[in-house]
């Protein structure tokens, strides 16, 4: 799995029928900055409102995934969210000049292409996971569905269904690897019972469905009369049922277990509005969308009570954005004042360095002898340079300029800073930056656990 997080490289655009409304619509994936998340866009309305990817902004669930927020709606965003983990994208804008993305053809496929040909571009951020810690689980006995989530250090979905049909048997589909996901489940396709369609559209549903975009399961014996009406349903001059399969028109499957498969990619995509990329071993039994967002509702909920979603994380495997080299390179500042060994992440509005306290600190002969502790000074002082580098980013000549810290603001120090320690500083951008003065909020953190933090004004100003 990937460590960075991903956007794509420039926009690109598929049109077709919504699935549910039959709304011809243009969908354009665009670019986000880091952090960004996924984000829906109806341009098509005034105010050209934003609807974000969360799970606690679903409104319907009727035979797919809707979103509102902010007066817009967004239909069926299931296979549109699937492509996009699939591809371990993280902050991509997703612009609808209609109510619905288009259907294409009832799978993830189409979109999967699309932003392949778009181009992939690795961003100056860690991804920020998820790492299912405990046991999750949801049950609905009367529709016998459960699904779980177990620890693991990776993502996997184990999906099994049963319809008590004779032409669909128990299947079962795995992904092990999400980098599999566009070759093994990307093209598989929705599907819909025959005894279902006539409800479904007098339910004013798949308006935009035609033996295209779906695969229509035969389950019960048919007469030719009936054949007739259901091709004048689906605006077809003639359908057919292909006995051995028992599938409408003829239409050959991808895979033999190719409508699990399918739940598969549903779930991926309902799962996706956790706001997070997620590490779990996932087992699901029947699922569908109602079960899928309860379920990612837990998630959620388990999020939000480890409250540490904003402390950032270090890897001292993974290749920094900035090493002590470049630092140096940026920063005004030498031995023994380069505070900072590394920079892992930094984007439009953020910046994560690293500070590694050794006993070999030239401060702690004289401060605390027998008890070194870091100075808090020098504490903010790292801080005020982390903050620095982000300062430097928003020119496009930052050797030309140097950083000044010149206000600080609600400093405090919460615990001890000892040799041994790796101090992870995480400044952001509180306020725009006016004439070349800007605000930042910074914190330190130590084990996960804050151990100073202040509000820093600073000034950039071009050398002379």
């Amino acid at each position: 799995m990937n460590t960075k997080q991903q956007t794509i490289q420039k926009a690109v655009s598929v049109s077709g029928v919504g699935l549910h409304t039959g709304v011809v619509a243009t969908m354009t994936f665009l670019p986000a900055p880091a952090n960004h998340g996924y984000k829906f866009q109806r341009i098509d309305l005034p105010g050209q409102p934003i609807v974000d990817a969360d799970v606690d902004n679903v409104v319907d669930l009727s035979r797919g995934t809707t979103l509102e927020q902010n007066g817009a709606r967004i239909h069926t965003v299931e296979h549109t969210l699937a492509s996009l983990v699939g591809l371990q994208l993280d902050n991509v804008l997703i612009q609808l000049d209609g109510p619905e993305p288009p259907i294409m053809d009832g799978s993830s496929i189409k979109f999967i292409e699309a932003l392949q040909d778009a181009g992939i571009e690795e961003q100056n951020a860690y991804r920020n996971y998820f790492e299912i810690s405990e046991y999750v689980h949801y049950k609905n006995p009367e529709k016998d569905i459960e699904i779980a989530a177990l620890p693991l250090n990776d993502y996997r979905l184990t999906v099994m269904v049963d319809y008590n049909s004779r032409v669909i048997t128990s299947q079962h589909a795995f992904l092990n690897d999400i980098s599999q996901f566009s070759s093994q489940i990307a093209m598989c396709r929705t599907f819909v019972f025959l005894h279902e369609l006539e409800a479904l559209y007098k339910q004013d549903l798949i308006k935009g469905g035609d033996l295209t975009n779906a695969i229509v399961i035969v389950d019960r014996d048919v007469r030719e009369g009936e054949l007739d009406y259901l091709a004048e349903l689906l605006n077809k001059p003639k359908v057919s049922v292909n006995k051995k399969e028992g599938i409408l028109n003829n239409l050959d499957l991808h895979y033999p277990n190719e409508m699990a498969r399918h739940k598969l990619l549903d779930l991926v995509g309902d799962l996706a509005l956790v706001g997070r990329p997620l590490k779990a071993q996932i087992l699901a039994a029947r699922p569908g969308h109602a079960a899928n967002v309860a379920f990612a509702k837990k998630i959620k909920k388990l999020m939000q009570k480890n409250a540490s979603n904003n402390i950032p994380t270090y890897d001292p495997k993974q290749p920094p954005v900035y090493d002590f080299q470049k630092i140096a390179s940026l920063l005004p500042h030498r031995y023994p004042f380069q505070m900072i060994d590394k920079i892992i992440a930094l984007d439009e509005n953020s910046v994560v360095g690293v500070k590694n306290v050794t006993m070999n600190e030239q401060y702690f002969m004289g401060h605390f002898p027998g008890n070194p502790v870091m100075p808090g000074v020098l504490q903010l002082e790292a801080m005020a340079q982390t903050g620095g580098i982000l300062v430097l980013s928003t020119v496009p000549d930052p050797e030309n300029y140097w950083p000044y810290l010149i206000g600080i603001e609600n400093c405090r120090f919460r615990r001890n800073v000892v040799p041994g320690d790796a101090v992870i500083f995480r400044c952001e951008f509180i306020s725009p930056m006016k004439r070349g003065i800007v605000k930042m909020s910074g914190q330190g953190y130590v084990a996960g656990q804050l151990v100073c933090e202040a509000e820093m004004i600073a000034s950039l100003v071009k050398k002379k």
